[in-house]
């Protein structure tokens, strides 16, 4: 069974789209890759020696796009090497894998099928016959030879994840950092001959949010980095104020900030000591956690005003809905769950404060689509402050994009998004990623040309547009 890509996918059926959407897409294919956000893990680039290891490696274990369909389907996370919490009981770390790399590839490669129509069905097929090669479908019968293949080719200096950095063509690279972090491994890369744009995003949640996992240990390292001790509010509010400072001298042009609803409100200063002060002796409060997420969203938006780093904000996902699988593996293994999300009496208070401030960009994403044409086009399209971030997580996929386009292109129009994001771990994904979005704008801009609402000079600049300067402009770069 042949894996080969066809020029024309998903593209319009109807001949005169198709074709336009083919030239459109040819405006954009070429173009650099800028990559905003996302997770890759910044050890592959900072050791000159550093390598992806084993397809195992590569495709799966770290993926929990893959791991969590696989899981659903009864195959456990043990048998596919996913590793324990450091924090699980010592019964469950002591267990560790059920198998070695080979056979964790021979159940992907088995299961392979579980996969189609998916996202990550799409993404992988690019990366097996694009990056790789493989033009044929994973199954049990080839499991040993693809693994084989696929392990020469990354023991090779041509597939160094250096190497593959330069071959896909990424101009920008942007990672996602704890506030705690001392970011050696961007220090590393700044100080190599090999220095490419590659910058931190700051991400406060693990000290702002008290209820994150080792809240209170974060606070420690928190002073720890600083050099300050970290004893009530106001000495709190200055450590963040200097690690940002600091994330900037390193590159970095954006904060990052989850939460699970977008409520934000403005505690007084006695208020925010209280809380912060009982959650220092971990006496909280009904309702502390929630009402002080909410005031630091507004002293974040306080703080980017003020210092200029652009405010990302994706609320709306439940964390860890799985307790079995958080308490043995951790966090961000594919049980986070979507919930419905209300936005604009929610982020009023923000945006009557800060909205008007042109010195403030708040990049707004959300899991519940059925707020893009209700709520958030609407807010984009009036806040010079606020602009939407492209589909994501769950609905950064074909369909997603095109729902995307459909609820809230007319209302807010493209110069009130931001282009395109990859959001994602799996570094060879990124371009399959970026080109799955490539390709359905151009096919959406095909799409407004043929109905005489655009002309073909508009769409051409949209597709640059799409592709990267949208992006460029919204996050400073």
């Amino acid at each position: 069974m042949t894996n080969r890509l066809n020029p024309d996918r998903f593209f319009s059926p109807e001949p005169g789209q198709r074709t336009l959407a083919h030239e459109l897409y040819q405006c954009a294919e070429e173009l650099p890759l800028v990559c905003p956000h996302g997770h890759v893990d910044l050890r592959l680039f900072a050791d000159p020696d550093a390598t992806f290891g084993s397809p195992a490696d590569l495709f799966i274990i770290p993926d929990h796009y893959v791991t969590r369909m696989l899981y659903s389907q009864g195959i456990s996370l043990e048998s596919l090497g996913v590793p324990p919490s450091p924090l699980a009981p010592l019964s469950e770390r002591e267990r560790g894998s059920e198998g070695d790399h080979r056979k964790i590839w021979l159940i992907f490669c088995e299961n392979f099928h579980l996969f189609r129509g998916t996202p990550s069905g799409i993404w992988l097929t690019d990366e097996l016959a694009t990056v790789f090669g493989v033009d044929e479908k994973p199954n049990a019968s080839n499991a040993d030879r693809l693994f084989d293949t696929i392990s020469e080719k990354l023991a090779s200096p041509e597939f160094s994840p250096r190497s593959l950095y330069e071959r896909f063509n990424i101009e920008i690279l942007c990672t996602t950092d704890a506030a705690t972090d001392r970011l050696e491994h961007h220090q590393a890369i700044h100080q190599s001959v090999w220095n490419r744009n590659i910058r931190p995003t700051f991400r406060p949640d693990g000290v702002v949010n008290l209820d994150a996992p080792n809240w209170r240990a974060n606070i420690d390292k928190l002073s720890e980095v600083n050099d300050i001790d970290v004893v009530d509010y106001n000495s709190f509010v200055r450590a963040l104020e200097l690690r940002r400072e600091y994330f900037k001298s390193m590159g970095a042009t954006a904060t990052d900030h989850a939460a699970l609803t977008p409520a934000t409100a403005q505690l007084t200063p006695a208020e925010a000591d209280a809380i912060f002060q009982r959650a220092l002796k971990g006496q909280f409060e009904p309702g502390d956690a929630a009402r002080f997420t909410a005031h630091m969203l507004m002293e974040m938006a306080r703080m980017s005003v003020e210092d200029g780093l652009v405010m990302q904000l994706h609320p709306g996902s439940l964390r860890n809905h799985n307790h079995l699988i958080f308490q043995k593996f951790g966090l961000d293994k594919g049980a986070d769950i979507p919930i419905q999300t209300e936005y604009t009496r929610n982020l009023l208070p923000l945006l009557n404060k800060y909205g008007n401030n042109q010195r403030l960009t708040l990049i707004l994403f959300t899991l519940d689509e059925t707020t893009y044409s209700r709520e958030l086009a609407p807010l984009a399209g009036h806040y010079p402050a606020l602009k939407l971030g492209p589909p994501w997580w769950f609905f950064d996929s074909l369909n997603g994009i095109a729902r995307y386009f459909d609820q809230v292109m007319e209302t807010a129009g493209i110069y009130n998004t931001t282009g395109f994001n990859d959001d994602t771990r799996a570094f060879c994904s990124i371009p399959a990623r970026h080109d799955v979005w490539r390709r359905a704008s151009a096919n959406w801009l095909a799409g407004l040309v043929v109905r005489h609402i655009i002309d073909v000079d508009d769409a051409r600049e949209m597709i640059r547009e799409l592709a990267v300067g949208l992006a460029k402009r919204a996050y400073k770069l």
